[in-house]
């Protein structure tokens, strides 16, 4: 595997890495050793690995080849907690669904317990599926006795996202309130962009994990991936620039045809 570059990702997050990868082959293995990588330091570290699954094409085929024998078996399952960053407004079974994704691509490939998993039940009514998960969520990740509106007193080891071609991240669209909630880890919204109900954690819990990963690939992803690293911050309009972990490490991992913009001479 060639690696084309790691450099500084840009203006607005102060941590953040950017490595360019020569193909989407080549990020995709990039993209399995580091979650495999960050995996073990958790597990080392504190006996758990705490990861939040994204949607979307680009983390297909890396949830695929995690699932395979080579890179499953590198990998502690019994000590991993598996969450998502977001959901669709559809049962699990639904082709839409993130859940049956993930769970098709990858978890049921793997020793994972099923206690293990915690879904977000996209076939709920929406505010009330969002809230039951930010309670699941405080259980992970808040104080013991903290109230019910504490910050977080930790967070994911691992948080995957993708990039939308509007500048939306997990399902934080332009011009919706969850980009700027400020007490709520969890919100649903109508997103009439793309006629449905969706489910996301908000910057509150994001910004709080130690590792936030961005997976990036293609052509058509390059003018977006552009404006979010180089352009003014305006995380309203492109709201995968209110992803600034507050302690953690920023990093997006980008094929060479999402990242030619900003190569350019």
């Amino acid at each position: 595997m060639r690696n084309a570059g790691v450099v500084p990702a840009g203006a607005h997050p102060q941590m953040s890495i950017l490595q360019v990868f020569p193909d989407a082959d080549s990020l995709t293995q990039a993209a399995a050793e580091h979650i495999v990588g960050v995996a073990a330091e958790a597990v080392t570290a504190r006996g758990c690995f705490t990861v939040a699954l994204a949607g979307g094409s680009t983390p297909r085929p890396v949830y695929t080849l995690l699932g395979t024998p080579a890179f499953a078996r590198r990998m502690n399952w019994e000590r991993v907690q598996v969450f998502w960053g977001d959901e669709r407004g559809v049962p699990p079974n639904d082709p839409r669904s993130n859940y049956r994704f993930a769970r098709e691509a990858l978890l049921e490939r793997v020793p994972l317990p099923p206690g293990n998993v915690h879904r977000l039940r996209g076939e709920d009514p929406p505010v009330r599926a969002a809230a039951a998960y930010e309670t699941i969520l405080r259980g992970f990740f808040a104080a013991p006795g903290a109230p019910a509106d504490a910050s977080p007193s930790s967070g994911f080891d691992l948080i995957l996202l993708g990039l939308g071609a509007d500048g939306h991240t997990a399902s934080l669209f332009p011009g919706h309130a969850a980009v700027t909630e400020r007490v709520r880890w969890v919100v649903a919204e109508y997103v009439a962009a793309v006629s449905m109900w969706r489910i996301t954690l908000t910057p509150i819990l994001i910004n709080a994990a130690a590792n936030v990963t961005f997976l990036v690939a293609g052509a058509d992803k390059a003018q977006r991936l552009h404006e979010v690293l180089e352009g003014r911050s305006r995380p309203e309009v492109l709201p995968a620039q209110a992803v600034q972990p507050t302690r953690g490490r920023l990093r997006w991992l980008v094929d060479a045809a999402a990242a030619h913009l900003r190569q350019a001479p």
